[in-house]
């Protein structure tokens, strides 16, 4: 996958597959401790003993709509190459929670891309779900909560395709103003 933002969609449509009602995303920059990390956490059926053991195996997957998982054993590949690491938490009946570090400044840590889109893109196809995404860098921080905006909009899906252009563009301008 070309940028971060592709390897969160994937990751994240796992927690929709695990019945998640709440999916939290955290990405943290830090400049001074040259770290980039994305956390994500969710309160889907979480996996096995077993199951968490091959995760990472590209040639083991629980769909049976393919033979192959590739999305985390790409994206724990991604982040080993600039020095980074992956670890992976989970227990059944509780959720799953993803940490993924990579060196901020190194060469080969794919670039964020459309995060912004993939958010909106994420709940506009799964409304009854919640999401919490929080970006923190040493200008600021920005939170973008799903339960504060659906209150706001009361009666309005958030899956309305003016809905979706503006919190995509909500995003973007609240990002700009922290990323360095």
């Amino acid at each position: 996958m070309k940028d971060l933002s592709l390897h969160i969609m994937d990751i994240i449509q796992n927690s929709v597959r695990a019945k998640a009602s709440l999916v939290e995303l955290d990405i943290n920059e830090n400049q001074k401790e040259d770290l980039y990390s994305i956390t994500i956490k969710d309160n889907g059926c979480g996996m096995s003993t077993e199951i968490l053991e091959r995760v990472c195996d590209p040639f083991f997957t629980t769909r049976t709509t393919r033979k192959v998982g590739l999305g985390l054993s790409l994206l724990k590949q991604n982040a080993e190459q600039t020095g980074g690491n992956m670890e992976i938490w989970s227990e059944e009946g509780k959720g799953t929670r993803l940490d993924v570090c990579f060196s901020l400044s190194h060469i080969d840590r794919p670039v964020l891309g459309d995060i912004a889109g993939t958010m909106v893109l994420l709940l506009g196809a799964n409304p009854e779900m919640d999401f919490i995404y929080r970006h923190r860098t040493e200008k600021g921080e920005y939170i973008f909560d799903t339960k504060e905006i659906k209150e706001v909009l009361e009666e309005v899906s958030v899956s309305d395709p003016n809905i979706m252009q503006y919190l995509k563009e909500l995003i973007k301008e609240n990002l700009n103003t922290i990323i360095i």
